[in-house]
């Protein structure tokens, strides 16, 4: 396995820049190849992901195969459409144009750098890679370490595949970001929170650098009462506490109608019995904390509201139970800032406009659910706020289409990414006119005696 030191770090940026300054990764057959090898990758190392990631969060293995291992179906998407994003697209041009032909192309940025989190450190570390291998980059990856096993495994995978001049993997901590931040790239693409993503962006300023930052925050779930109770609840209780909660879009509060408030509780209730059992802790298909500091983070939300379902905890193992609190306060804690673990605070309202207007006094979240079967509430939800995303009668399964762009909008970020948008993000669309030799209308030309009257007729 080769290791990357971080005094080489500007030595691999140079290599790379060499490679890609030899056109080898615009060619779309070495793409489509670099694509393959990815799934091969993957596929052949698979029992080792699992195994990471169980280490790093206890991951149960349908979840790994669910939210991490299903990355090869994003790659067969991109090998299916590859040819066709990487056409030229012709562009319209008016009839005063009518000599000209409007095209746009598709080109690679050149190096990127791609900074990854921890909470799913396997499929937020290859989505992008994807992409810019798609749109034709060599790129460095930035695993978190934190997750220190499934950084180490795809460091093992990327230098066995893959040459450094072309994709490099970079593992450390704060001083490796550091280090790979004070370097210009031609883009940096970073999943992660709000605080750091400040840090990111201001980095690449310095360099002129475009970022796509995919952040988080408090993605509001809304419960009207025109609802199927049964796969409501089912629907929420599996998006909120799958990975222990430790998802960027997870519904991170209620607000529920106070006429169906008890009934979704009691279904709440009944669908945590049904998932994990009387006792979640002895579940094998319930995750834990990925480190000591966001136990203690987590814990101290506790201490907000009231629990009326779970609230148990073990330090040793990093384990918090499912819960839900009530009689929560917009100005406790826990409303502060985004959860990021199983922990779901109920809100009540007596009218949608109430939600709404609380979800609008707040930063835009990357995520906001709606179950409703009213089709005038569902549009006025739509109409009247403002998220990265949402998605109606469920919860996170618009990660998962390809053909959707996934990204957030103000605090919870910037540009999007998943299927063609991926290969969009890691692309310069390249704006290219062109004349013909047949005809060569003089009136633009000096000198302009006698010719403004035409300028104006022409020009309306």
């Amino acid at each position: 396995m080769i290791t990357t030191e971080l005094s080489n770090v500007g030595d691999i940026i140079q290599n790379q820049r060499k490679f890609f300054q030899t056109g080898k990764t615009k060619d779309v057959n070495f793409r489509l190849e670099q694509l393959q090898t990815l799934k091969q990758a993957i596929v052949e190392h698979k029992q080792e992901i699992i195994q990471a990631l169980q280490a790093d969060l206890h991951k149960p293995e349908v979840e790994i195969y669910l939210t991490e291992i299903n990355v090869t179906k994003e790659i067969d998407y991109a090998i299916k459409h590859l040819k066709t994003w990487t056409k030229p697209k012709k562009a319209p041009v008016s009839f005063d144009f009518f000599s000209y032909s409007a095209s746009i192309y598709p080109e690679p940025l050149g190096v990127v750098l791609i900074i990854a989190p921890w909470n799913y450190p396997f499929q937020l570390m290859i989505f992008p890679l994807i992409g810019a291998i798609a749109a034709g980059n060599c790129a460095i990856i930035k695993p978190s370490e934190i997750a220190s096993h499934t950084s180490g495994i795809v460091s093992k995978i990327i230098s066995k595949y893959f040459q450094p001049a072309y994709i490099a993997v970079v593992e450390g901590g704060i001083e490796a970001s550091e280090k790979l931040l004070a370097e210009k790239f031609d883009h940096i693409f970073f999943t992660g929170g709000t605080a750091v993503g400040k840090i990111v962006m201001a980095a690449a300023a310095k360099h002129l650098t475009p970022v796509t930052l995919e952040l988080g925050g408090k993605s509001p779930c809304i419960v009207d009462t025109d609802i199927n109770l049964e796969h409501t609840t089912r629907r929420i209780t599996w998006g909120k506490f799958i990975n222990a909660g430790q998802t960027c879009i997870a519904p991170d509060y209620l607000l529920v109608d106070k006429k169906i408030k008890k009934d979704l509780i009691d279904g709440i209730e009944k669908c945590l019995r049904e998932f994990y059992g009387d006792h979640p802790a002895n579940s094998p298909d319930y995750a834990r904390i990925i480190s000591q500091k966001h136990f203690d983070r987590l814990v101290k939300f506790l201490e907000n509201g009231e629990v009326i379902i779970g609230g148990e905890t073990k330090s040793s193992e990093r384990y918090i139970a499912p819960t839900i609190i009530n009689n929560v306060s917009l100005e406790d804690f826990i409303m502060q800032e985004e959860i990021f673990g199983p922990i779901l605070p109920i809100i009540e309202y007596t009218d949608i406009t109430e939600a709404i207007a609380l979800i609008n006094s707040r930063p835009k979240p990357l995520a906001l659910y709606f179950f409703s079967q009213n089709k005038n509430l569902q549009k006025q939800v739509l109409e009247e706020t403002s998220s990265g995303g949402v998605c109606i009668n469920d919860t996170i399964m618009q990660v998962a289409v390809s053909s959707l762009p996934f990204g957030g909008v103000g605090d919870s970020g910037i540009g999007n990414y998943h299927g063609k948008a991926s290969f969009d993000t890691f692309s310069h669309h390249k704006s290219v006119l062109q004349n013909s030799f047949w005809l060569d209308l003089k009136f633009r030309y000096a000198p302009y005696k006698d010719k403004l009257p035409l300028i104006k007729k022409l020009l309306g």
